[in-house]
Order: structure tokens, then C-alpha cells, then sequence
């Protein structure tokens, strides 16, 4: 039995997931994402490993850019199989892999006129990665796989995607290769959500596998328990509400942003914090909202339970959603504090640099971080105390006072990782810890070993290993 896996993305780092099975003369990708930390972009350029055409399907864990972000690179280059993924999924990434289109042909457009005037040049070519007619092309491609039922991928290979808790729609997928009447799963776990968390539902035991893909995204720390987020967060804003100042909030369009408008709805229920204007201003995140309104089989009861009275988890009084440019730009002239939640949630384009040249110079602004940062993009280097950054070419002073809260976080920490890979029961053959920063992942791997017992190996990236 030989089943070849190589690690295309996300090894050693958080972002660009893409991994490669060879078996059965089948070539399966698991997810194809967008890099999105600074120095590892160029990798976006790259070639992929095999000739897409060579490919015979993707299936995707979940809607994250840097986990379906680059497959309409991928359709460009010549692969048309399926993209196998759940209903929420396939909505999703719809919205994303369009949005991505429109953001980068937009970018390149105002980055040629902008490095024209500057006299200089972009280490990065002058043109989209893709094109809107590509992300169409990629939607038409997408195929429903269903939660735990297993769907055939070729001769000898099928999948099983499980619920993740991590996004709507998300899933682990264990994959079931049979050679010469033996059998072997790969379980790759995508991104493990936390359990307890507000609207969607926990992530699910998935039983036992022979090698397993673990993220490794928070595998060095410990989250603060979701139950102190309101507290936090009605403390964040009522101080910043003292200083009359906004709070500016960047979060991801998927899950961060309806979970936000979750806890706010409750704060604002039980008089907590002041009735202040509250915008969503993202395209992307009020269609994402809608998206979560068609699927009400994957809330959890709780949220079931308010919908049954009448109340809708993603909606309060006073909270507007912003699509056109128009309503973006009158956003500025509200008069008192408000509650701005935009995209990206790192910062790294979107609306979101426009409110902050608005707000980061003034000390009584707050920005708000709620979610993941990863290394080298604006979002990070505002955390890291930066006194100045630059946005769209120009310098900015950094005078407004910047905010974590980690409760937020839809990824599982390192114990809430081990209860989930402590539904798998038996020791693998082998666990790989991907997904995650190289001091995250090798730490991560130190406390499988230690606490499982399990053999734990950190891949490089574009590392190929035999499974035999």
C-alpha cells in the first residue's frame, strides 16, 4: 500500500492550506488557500505541484480564504474536476472566492496608478491572481457533500466530512483510501472550532484514523473561556463611549462578525452598554449574514431557541448594514460614538484601512481586535505597538488605543486541539501538526507526544511523504 502526501501550504505556517494526496493514479487536493502573510504572498505566484488539469478533485474543510482562496487559481490554470464541500460552504465561498476577485483586479488597478506616481515598483506582479470570470468559473464546479455521509471521490477513495464547530458549514474530512483490499483514513482535521460557543454547533468526535492533520493555529496557549467575552467587550466599549471616541472593530466576514453582532445584541438586551449607531460595513459580511438565515440547521439549540421567540442572533435595533460605497463613506459624518465593524479581519484590505485613516490617529478611538493575526500584516503590526503605519502609501500615527480580546477566537486552543484529537481514540500511526506558526506547531507537537504518546511529526512546507 503507497499513498504519497505532500504539504502544499499551511506547514509551518498559518495560512495558504493546501495539501496533496496521491493514490489509487488519483490526485485529491484538501483545501487550496490564499497566503496571506506578508512574506510568504509570493507563494500565491507559485506553480502549482502537479498540473491542476492533473487533479481530479478538491474538497474543502470550510469557506476561510486561506482555505478555498486560491482554487480559482487553480481553475485558471486548467483544473475543471469537482469542489466537493458542505451547502454552508459552497454559499460561502461563493461570496469569498467573488470578493477576492473584485479586491484583487480592484488593487492591482490602484496600485499601478499609486506606484506610477511614487516612481517605484511592486515585488509582485501587475496583475489579479485571478479574475471574477475565474471565480465564476470555480463556483459552477462546486458539489454538495452532506455531513457524515460518505461520498465516493474516485476508484478506492471516498470522503466523510464532519462538523468542525469552527465556521458555518465547517468540517473535518476523513479521507478512505483501499489498495489490494487494505484500507487506510487520513483524517485532516481543517480548523477545530471551541465548544460553548454562541450559534453554530460543537465539533463532533470523529473516531479512529491513521494519520491525522491537526491545525496547530493556537497550539502553544490557552483561550480565556467564551463566557467572559460579554464582560470584555461591554467594558472595551463603555470606556471608549467615556472618551466619546468610536470603536473600530476589523473582523472576518465569516462567523467573527455574526458572533460579535450575537454578543452585542445581548449586551444591548440587558441595557449594558449605551444604544449606540452600529454598522456592519461589509458587502461580504451582510451576505455572509444572510447566508447563516438560510441555513438554521446548523444553529445550536440556544440559538434555535431565540429565533423561536422571535430573535434573530445577527440583528438588533439601530445596527444598519452597509453595501454601497455611499453608505461606507457617510459612516464618517455620525455625529458621537459608534460601533464600526468592517473587513478584513487583519486588516490586510477592504473597508476597514478606510476607518482606520479615519480613527487611529485620535487617542479617544478605540481599535478593537477580536480574531487572529498573523505575522507581517497590518492587523499584526498594529498589535505589536507600531507608531506609525502606513495605509494605502501614506504614514499614519498610531494615537488610538488598541484592544485584544482572545475569548473570540473560532479556532480551539492546545487543550481544546487535544480533546479533539482525543475523540479519535486509538494512536494513529503517525500525527501531522500543520496550521499553525513554527514555534506554535512545534510546541503543539511537544504536548501531543507528551500527553498522547502518539508519534508527531511537524512537516516543511512542500515536504512530500510516503504513507505506506
Amino acid at each position: 500500500m503507497e499513498i504519497k502526501l505532500r504539504f502544499f501550504g499551511a506547514a509551518q505556517n498559518v495560512t495558504g492550506s493546501c495539501y496533496l494526496i496521491e493514490a489509487n493514479n488519483t490526485r485529491i487536493l484538501v483545501d487550496c488557500g490564499l497566503y496571506q502573510e506578508r512574506d510568504l504572498k509570493q507563494r500565491n505566484w507559485d506553480a502549482f505541484p502537479v498540473p491542476p488539469s492533473s487533479i481530479q478533485a478538491v474538497l474543502l474543510t470550510h469557506a476561510h480564504l486561506d482555505h478555498c482562496g486560491r482554487v480559482p487559481k487553480l481553475v485558471k490554470d486548467g483544473f475543471e474536476g469537482p469542489v466537493y464541500a458542505t451547502p454552508a460552504t459552497a454559499d460561502i465561498a461563493t461570496i469569498i472566492v467573488r470578493d477576492s476577485a473584485f479586491i484583487q483586479e480592484e488593487d492591482i488597478k490602484h496600485k499601478l496608478k499609486r506606484h506610477e506616481c511614487e516612481g517605484r515598483s511592486s515585488p509582485f506582479p501587475y496583475e489579479a491572481l485571478y479574475t471574477t470570470d475565474d471565480a465564476e468559473k470555480t463556483i459552477k464546479l462546486f458539489k454538495n457533500a452532506p455531513y457524515e455521509k460518505e461520498v465516493q471521490i474516485a476508484d478506492g477513495i471516498s470522503a466523510t466530512f464532519f462538523e468542525a464547530g469552527h465556521i458555518f458549514g465547517s468540517t473535518s474530512i476523513k479521507l478512505k483510501i483501499t489498495q489490494n483490499g487494505e484500507t487506510r483514513t487520513l483524517l485532516f482535521s481543517g480548523d477545530v472550532g471551541r465548544w460553548d460557543v454562541p450559534i453554530i454547533r460543537d465539533p463532533v468526535e470523529i473516531g479512529s484514523a491513521d494519520y491525522v492533520l491537526v491545525e496547530s493555529t493556537y497550539g502553544d496557549r490557552d483561550h480565556k473561556p467564551v463566557s467572559s467575552i460579554p464582560d470584555a467587550l461591554a467594558d472595551v466599549i463603555n470606556r471608549t463611549v467615556e472618551r466619546g471616541g468610536n470603536i473600530i472593530i476589523p473582523s472576518f466576514a465569516v462567523e467573527r462578525t455574526q458572533e460579535l453582532l450575537f454578543h452585542l445584541s445581548n449586551l444591548l438586551e440587558e441595557d449594558r452598554i449605551p444604544h449606540l449607531p452600529a454598522f456592519v460595513d461589509s458587502p461580504m459580511a451582510v451576505s455572509v449574514t444572510e447566508v447563516f438565515k438560510r441555513h438554521p440547521e446548523l444553529f445550536d439549540a440556544k440559538t434555535n431557541e431565540m429565533i423561536h421567540q422571535g430573535q434573530h442572533p445577527c440583528d438588533f435595533p439601530g445596527l444598519e448594514m452597509s453595501r454601497s460605497v455611499d453608505q461606507s463613506k457617510a459612516i464618517k459624518d455620525v455625529k458621537g460614538s459608534a460601533i464600526i465593524i468592517a473587513g478584513s479581519g487583519m486588516c490586510t484590505g477592504g473597508r476597514i484601512k478606510h476607518h482606520l485613516k479615519s480613527n487611529i490617529t485620535d487617542r479617544k478611538n478605540t481599535i478593537l481586535f477580536i480574531g487572529y493575526q498573523a505575522v507581517g500584516t497590518l492587523g499584526r503590526l498594529i498589535l505589536e505597538g507600531l507608531d506609525e503605519i502606513r495605509i494605502h502609501g501614506e504614514s499614519w500615527s498610531v494615537h488610538a488605543a488598541i484592544e485584544k480580546i482572545n475569548g473570540f477566537s473560532a479556532h480551539a486552543d492546545r487543550n481544546e486541539l487535544i480533546r479533539w484529537l482525543s475523540g479519535i481514540g486509538t494512536a494513529p500511526k503517525k500525527v501531522f501538526v500543520v496550521h499553525g506558526e513554527a514555534d506554535a506547531a512545534k510546541s503543539f507537537a511537544k504536548k501531543i507526544s507528551h500527553e498522547k504518546g502518539w508519534s508527531v511529526h511537524v512537516p516543511r512546507y512542500d515536504e512530500q511523504l510516503t504513507l505506506s
